[in-house]
């Protein structure tokens, strides 16, 4: 099963308001592994830059002046992602984008059902609690210490471990420091043998104080009679 990560940074929030895509990263893993494979690319938006956005991802005008605009890129992206599934935090907002440049060419778009939000489930699998991308990180005990600024290659190489961690946990040679390394061999396959190993560290608890007190509560409600008070 093929499954490619990917991220966008953009202009602005709305591309029918003139706002476009100025960075894709993406990361290809194959039955939940990564396998060395990423697309990076910056994009020419072919207009200024708000200093809102700037301040988000810190791509200027004058860094993307000569970078190819998104008609020059958009064969060899949809080559790349071909009919994997999509993994993307907030599905909505990039595939939003990509279709939008997608459609001003007249080129096929990506079909809806193509995505996996891991926005929604983190949402469903921790209702109530915070769901960006940084706050799964500190759930998880994912290092984004290298995350001062939005990157979209950083930040799909960080969503591909979320997204593992959310659907059942990482494989035991799964880290970031580990596919950033590979992010430099595009186009490459991984050739290493695997073998599994230990976790550096145990995983922390996955449900939170204020659950955990909520739950506590619950029993406790419950009077004397409440079976978690009769195990262990």
């Amino acid at each position: 099963m093929r499954e490619i990560v990917l991220d966008t940074e953009t202009t602005g929030f709305e591309p029918e308001q003139g706002d476009r895509i100025v960075e894709i990263g993406a990361v290809e893993l194959y039955n939940h592994m990564p396998t060395g494979k990423t697309y990076h690319q910056y994009v020419n938006p072919q207009r200024g830059m708000p200093q809102e956005a700037f301040e988000v991802h810190g791509l200027g005008e004058e860094f993307l002046r000569d970078k190819p605009v998104f008609g020059e890129i958009a064969r060899g992206f949809l080559d790349f992602v071909g009919d994997a599934k999509l993994v993307i935090h907030n599905a909505a907002f990039d595939m939003k984008f990509l279709n939008a440049e997608l459609g001003w060419l007249n080129l096929p778009k990506l079909p809806w059902d193509q995505a996996i939000d891991t926005l929604a489930i983190a949402r469903a699998k921790f209702p109530g609690s915070p769901a960006s991308l940084d706050a799964l990180c500190r759930r998880f005990n994912i290092d984004n210490s290298a995350r001062t600024l939005h990157g979209a290659l950083l930040d799909s190489e960080i969503l591909a471990e979320v997204y593992l961690e959310l659907i059942g946990g990482r494989q035991p040679d799964f880290s970031l420091n580990v596919v950033h390394e590979r992010s430099e061999r595009v186009g490459q396959s991984n050739q290493e043998a695997w073998r599994p190993k230990p976790r550096p560290r145990p995983l922390g608890p996955r449900i939170t104080r204020e659950e955990a007190a909520a739950h506590a509560a619950f029993v406790e409600a419950m009077g004397d009679a409440a079976i978690w008070k009769k195990i262990g």
